[in-house]
């Protein structure tokens, strides 16, 4: 048996290191959720020789960059509003832009705020208001109707477009690699921490979806390392409109096939069952 003075200091030395880890936590755990490549990109014509570089205003002053493909195969008259997930910049998304593209799809890719790049620090709040410069930009400028239009969310875009869809629903909602929220997430990191006491970013995209009814299409990889599968299929469960849930076997989070040919047939049948062929 340890004395009774050993074990009081014992116990306040967990209780201290306990308190310096929530107070880590509290302060740093926007850097455990954003990890931007903040290097200038590009001009969008070095990547997608068709691509339009192209500013978006937020409603709070700041200007994004960001990049307008338009189809360059048979022109589907739809648009897809593509949200990145937490890491790189709107350049690692160019392949994806292509192939959609070729399939007749006008596409933008935007960088949140502190990304590509871009000034601000990112938020939940922060990135809904980036995704909705975006929005607006399709609306106003190339004049796109909501009904033609397509959200694309990877991982933590899911959450964007998710929040994007309640005030502006588009035709459709495809979500790669979604999750429940962030707390549920968190959780099996840091098992046992007040994690919902902590977060100051939520991002529910179960319970986002849950609100809306336009046609959902759900991809996940079942060896997905960051985003446990059953987050995904959780998703698809709460969806209010109709979906179809996509199974890629094998694929990891960020793996190729994540951002291949696979998902982009989900888009292509996404947009036929929301918007129909012209």
């Amino acid at each position: 048996m340890f004395p009774a003075s050993t074990s009081l200091r014992v116990l306040a030395a967990l209780l201290v290191l306990s308190l310096a880890l929530v107070a880590t936590l509290w302060v740093f755990q926007r850097r455990l959720i954003y990890f931007p490549d903040v290097s200038p990109v590009p001009p969008a014509s070095h990547i997608l020789p068709a691509a339009e570089d192209i500013r978006l205003t937020t409603s709070d002053g700041l200007e994004l960059g960001a990049w307008y493909v338009p189809p360059t195969s048979a022109d589907r008259d739809a648009t897809v509003l593509i949200a990145n997930g937490n890491g790189g910049n709107r350049s690692g998304r160019a392949p994806l832009a292509s192939e959609l593209a070729a399939e007749g799809f006008a596409v933008l890719l935007f960088d949140y705020r502190g990304y590509g790049g871009n000034p601000g620090r990112p938020t939940s709040a922060g990135l809904a208001l980036d995704a909705q410069a975006a929005h607006r930009f399709l609306i106003e400028q190339k004049r796109v109707s909501p009904a033609r239009m397509l959200y694309f969310g990877e991982s933590l875009g899911t959450a964007v477009v998710s929040r994007l869809a309640l005030e502006h629903p588009p035709a459709g909602l495809l979500l790669r690699s979604p999750f429940i929220d962030l707390e549920s997430l968190a959780r099996q990191l840091f098992f046992g921490l007040p994690i919902g006491f902590l977060l100051r970013d939520r991002f529910a995209v179960a319970e986002a979806v849950s609100r809306i009814e336009v046609p959902t299409t759900v991809v996940y990889g079942t060896a997905d390392e960051v985003v446990p599968p059953a987050h995904s299929i959780a998703v698809a469960e709460a969806a209010g409109g109709p979906v179809e849930l996509v199974r890629l076997d094998g694929a990891g989070h960020n793996d190729a096939v994540m951002f291949g040919p696979d998902v982009v047939d989900a888009v292509k049948a996404l947009a036929d069952r929301s918007i129909g062929r012209r």
